[in-house]
């Protein structure tokens, strides 16, 4: 079966689309007034707000939380909000201070795919996926009648032959996104099985010496895809061979982004270590190399030196954090953009890292294998894939 499939996609009918399409819910994992000022310019209007499980409330009343997704889930299909848009793509162009990036959503098969460490599947993990981080977004997707995607796949084009070959007919959706997420549009990709053949075709030759295929690399959303993975294979086993072929389980939406697009950019993923005991962190900070990171405390910045080899740095800051947290307490947390770890910075101590090239980036996957957790960002936490589209998966 072929590793892109087209879908049965769900979009809103009659919509307030600004209030429909939210940010990613990996997002201001730190940021209670972001998600509060959501909910109130919300309401009670439709919107994926409702479908979606913001990760700041992960231990927050997860069983009711979990319920009422679900609850509203169900009402939408019931109460006509979606309508289906069949044997198509859709061409995303998302606007925001970067410029305007350029996407595709689609379905991959979960049986190219894997997050284990050294796999050579055609759709791989980008880093090492925490596996303790999977066992409650199974909790919310098992029963969940539809998935609403914020993955995003990178695919290695630099001639941009896939977009030469979309064909657009009818415009699905323009709109401002809220919360200073830029403008988006949709339109309807028409031949969508050409563009499929062309993706298959970014497989061919020996790309990168090595005899190793690969067709996408996980952007965004690595433990949500895991997640869709993981609840595929426990479904498996209870399916016909015939049932397992077409099930809507498995397979996958997601956007997919061209690596070189110029709007896409490669933003590092700094570390906040909320901590009391700033100054022993700061002393006991020993990272070495003619690269440079930056500490930040109470909003100011000190430069410090840093690998350049970033994924080998990455690994060796997130250990000596470890053994700090493990040995004064405190914990880590992940944060998209300089001016909010600034702005955060009075909670601990902030590591403002570099970013990676995107020139080495399907080398690095393909040679190395995993990066480190949380090595890379594809820009700042506002442009982050707002959640559109949906796809039904029982």
């Amino acid at each position: 079966m072929a590793t892109v499939k087209i879908p049965e996609i769900l979009l809103p009918k009659d919509a307030d689309m600004t209030r429909w399409a939210v940010n990613a819910c990996d997002q201001f994992t730190s940021d209670e007034k972001y998600w509060g000022d959501l909910k109130a310019f919300v309401g009670d209007k439709p919107s994926t707000l409702n479908l979606i499980y913001p990760e700041i409330y992960l231990k927050d009343n997860t069983q009711k939380r979990i319920d009422d997704i679900n609850a509203h889930m169900r009402d939408y299909l019931d109460s006509g909000v979606f309508y289906a848009l069949e044997g198509s793509f859709v061409l995303v162009k998302r606007s925001t201070a970067s410029g305007t990036r350029t996407g595709i959503v689609l379905a991959i098969d979960l049986e190219d795919y894997s997050f284990e460490k050294g796999s050579r599947a055609l759709i791989r993990s980008t880093e090492a996926t925490i596996l303790e981080r999977i066992p409650p977004r199974v909790q919310i997707r098992k029963n969940a009648p539809i998935e609403l995607p914020h993955v995003m796949l990178l695919y290695d084009d630099k001639e941009g032959e896939v977009l030469k070959r979309a064909v657009t007919k009818g415009k699905l959706y323009g709109f401002e996104l809220n919360m200073g997420g830029g403008y988006v549009t949709g339109e309807r990709i028409i031949n969508a099985e050409e563009v499929a053949a062309q993706f298959s075709k970014l497989c061919d030759g020996d790309k990168y010496g090595n005899g190793q295929r690969i067709m996408f690399a996980v952007g965004d959303g690595n433990h949500s895809l895991a997640t869709a993975k993981t609840c595929w294979e426990n479904l498996k086993p209870t399916l016909t061979k015939a049932q397992a072929e077409n099930h809507p389980a498995r397979f996958a939406l997601v956007e997919a982004v061209n690596i070189y697009d110029s709007a896409l950019n490669f933003e590092p993923i700094h570390r906040l270590v909320k901590t009391n005991n700033g100054v022993e962190f700061l002393s006991g900070l020993a990272l070495a190399g003619n690269g440079r990171a930056y500490t930040v405390t109470k909003g100011k910045k000190t430069p410090v030196p840093f690998p350049e080899d970033i994924p080998q740095g990455i690994r060796e800051l997130d250990d000596y954090i470890s053994r700090f947290i493990k040995e004064y307490g405190g914990e880590v947390d992940y944060i998209h953009g300089e001016e909010e770890l600034s702005s955060l910075s009075g909670l601990g101590v902030g590591i403002m890292l570099p970013a990676i090239k995107k020139d080495d980036f399907f080398r690095l996957i393909v040679t190395g294998g995993n990066l480190p957790r949380k090595t890379f960002s594809m820009g700042e936490g506002n442009e982050k894939r707002y959640y559109i589209e949906a796809k039904r998966i029982i």
